[in-house]
């Protein structure tokens, strides 16, 4: 078995998500309070509140505390022959953490500022993002580029699937554009419930501080590769800095990604880490049916995917 680990991003993110898991799993529970104690706040507190999930600054280290610990706590269940690793967005921290390049102290302090940093130019600057669900991508990248050229801010952000493309931009951009794919045939467009234009121009500023947040940072070596949606590419010690300056501006390559991790690494077995599953979604539509998906949202999926994988030997 050689397994790729999928970590959730932002908008993974729900009301009540980790309750149980803190509850039952000891090693889960560890990790939540220590990066309470970093944040200066209670995380559960956050996971069980409603209107605070939704907000980007406490959404980020909610995210990365929960994805993290959970990889963890997979690992202290025996869950090894882990091969490389992929997150969507923001979830690349904590498939950093699990790969050992950045530490589980380290990542949640930087999210807690990338996410104040976004939060507060998404704040400035708020923006509208839609998900383009057609096969033909050339023809939206195309049309977003022609709309660019008249100075209009919408842009190509999320290729989440070879037939899912999100865009964004300033609202007004953005709406012009849905008209004019609809037009061009494009038949389902749905908005998404975001207040910033993530991974476009419009949060320059946040990756400017971003930048500056990072460059005092340490990096360790890594046990395995994880890919980066902004190059494609694994990332390095040398890259990773500059690579997650760029990531808040730069469109994310999910699909790319996560095709070339399982080539490259002859991944069989995917799992996907976080309180959603839309990423073994993703991976029905980009990889092959013969790759195992298991996706671990709580205690009841992690009990059974931890028994199903010692089945498997």
């Amino acid at each position: 078995m050689r397994i790729g680990l999928l970590f959730n991003g932002q908008g993974s993110q729900k009301a009540g998500m980790g309750q149980n898991l803190y509850d039952q799993s000891p090693v889960f529970a560890q990790y939540i309070d220590q990066a309470s104690t970093i944040l200066g706040y209670d995380l559960v507190q956050v996971f069980n509140d409603d209107s605070k999930i939704s907000q980007t600054k406490w959404a980020q280290p909610a995210i990365v505390a929960f994805d993290s610990a959970l990889a963890a706590t997979l690992k202290d269940a025996g869950v090894a022959n882990v091969v490389a690793a992929l997150g969507l967005s923001l979830g690349e921290y904590p498939a950093l953490v699990a790969n050992g390049m950045l530490t589980f102290d380290q990542a949640i302090a930087l999210v807690k500022d990338r996410g104040a940093y976004m939060q507060e130019v998404g704040d400035k600057n708020p923006g509208k993002m839609v998900a383009v669900l057609d096969d033909n991508q050339d023809m939206i990248v195309a049309t977003i580029e022609k709309m660019q050229r008249e100075e209009l801010a919408v842009y190509a952000a999320n290729f989440n699937t070879f037939s899912q493309l999100v865009i964004g931009g300033e609202a007004l951009a953005v709406d012009q554009a849905v008209q004019v794919l609809t037009i061009d045939g494009v038949k389902k467009i749905v908005p998404l419930p975001v207040s910033g234009a993530f991974h476009t121009p419009l949060l320059k500023e946040a990756a400017n501080k971003m930048a500056d947040r990072l460059s005092a940072e340490s990096i360790g070596a890594g046990d395995y590769p994880v890919y980066s949606n902004t190059t494609k590419k694994v990332f390095t010690a040398d890259t990773l800095k500059h690579t997650l300056e760029k990531q808040i501006v730069s469109p994310t390559y999910f699909a790319d990604c996560l095709k070339n991790m399982v080539d490259e690494q002859k991944v069989d077995t995917l799992i996907e880490i976080g309180p959603g599953v839309t990423l073994s979604k993703f991976a029905r539509k980009i990889v092959s049916k013969e790759i195992t998906r298991y996706s671990v949202t709580d205690w009841a999926t992690f009990e059974k995917v931890v028994a199903q994988l010692k089945e498997e030997g």
